[in-house]
């Protein structure tokens, strides 16, 4: 296992982490026994979420049982946006994983316009720096789907570490990972399989890992062999072959004009549709087999795939040209509405 330091966090992690939202498939016992295989493997990062329903309260109970808190760093994360909120929700992540502190706490996905709030008087940050100098929190770092949460993020000195997606189909935050890297920060890869998109999962962990600008990926795994093909792909710091850059260029292919990247260049939609929520939605259930958890997060949209007028001007400002009516579409009928 490669090991290495989280920007300039002084944390010292392995490139490969666990991703913790197919937890949300499993069981308690299974997460113990998964966390604990990781263990013996080298993996020592974590990655949950307050909004990834049981994730944070199995992962603790499996660190308490198993004495093995010490051997992780935990990194949790929520969408508060307010300095009363973050303290909510903060002290509900320290119960949830047993634990007194999180070495690394983020901002869930905020969007340009949330982490103004957040940066701003009364906001959330004020929350995570008073935790951190409590030693509550080691660090403080931001998740994000969209480029311009990205690039914004890069502008604030407190925010230490972010994520944000990175595989073999998803390229649009490849010059952003360079200056997050160049400026100090852990860059972590978020679904590196493209949500389950991508079959052969040892091609895109090794893609990913290829990049020296990437600090850690953090596959989901809710099944043993799921851990075991992550392992044996990061075990393997060899160059790409030209033959697997090839199917790389197959992949890119094959989804190009199906996948939606989240650029979010669709928005806005004339009748308020968040496009890129319902195919990040989709996905869950699609093909992380999360339909519970998808169905709850599609529910929370107030205006649903369904409202579609195809008026198609979404699809001028696609850089994808994704056939977005179309997707829509789907979206509507396997949700329902």
């Amino acid at each position: 296992m490669q090991y290495v330091k989280l920007g300039n966090t002084g944390l010292k992690i392995s490139r490969l982490g666990f991703g913790g939202i197919p937890i949300q498939r499993i069981d308690q016992p299974g997460t113990r026994a998964l966390l604990e295989a990781a263990h013996k493997a080298g993996i020592n990062y974590i990655d949950t979420a307050r909004g990834y329903t049981v994730s944070e309260e199995w992962i603790g109970q499996a660190l308490e049982e198993s004495g093995l808190r010490d051997e992780f760093v935990l990194a949790s994360k929520c969408r508060a946006l307010t300095r009363e909120e973050m303290e909510k929700e903060l002290a509900a992540s320290l119960k949830n994983l047993r634990t007194d502190h999180i070495e690394l706490y983020q901002f869930h996905n905020p969007s340009p316009a949330d982490l103004d709030k957040i940066l701003a008087s009364g906001g959330a940050m004020e929350a995570l720096k008073e935790a951190r100098a409590a030693g509550v929190v080691g660090h403080i770092g931001v998740t994000a789907h969209l480029a311009a949460t990205f690039e914004k993020a890069l502008d604030c000195p407190d925010i230490e570490t972010v994520m944000f997606p990175y595989n073999i189909v998803e390229q649009q935050g490849a010059d952003l990972i360079a200056r997050c890297a160049a400026s100090g920060r852990g860059f972590i890869a978020m679904k590196p399989l493209a949500g389950g998109a991508l079959e052969d999962g040892r091609l895109a962990v090794r893609y990913v890992l290829s990049n020296p600008n990437v600090t850690v990926a953090i596959p989901g795994m809710a099944a043993p062999e799921e851990l075991t093909q992550n392992i044996e792909a990061a075990a393997d710091t060899s160059p790409l072959t030209r033959e697997e850059l090839n199917r790389c260029e197959e992949v890119r292919r094959a989804l190009g004009t199906q996948f939606c990247r989240r650029c979010n260049y669709c928005a806005p939609c004339t009748v308020g549709i968040q496009i890129p929520n319902c195919f990040l939605f989709h996905g869950y259930l699609d093909r992380y087999g999360l339909e519970g958890w998808a169905r709850e997060r599609y529910a929370t949209l107030k205006v649903k795939a369904g409202a579609c007028v195809e008026c198609g001007a979404c699809e001028t400002r696609c850089p994808y040209q994704l056939p977005i009516r179309q997707m829509l579409k789907k979206v509507a009928a396997d949700f329902g509405e």
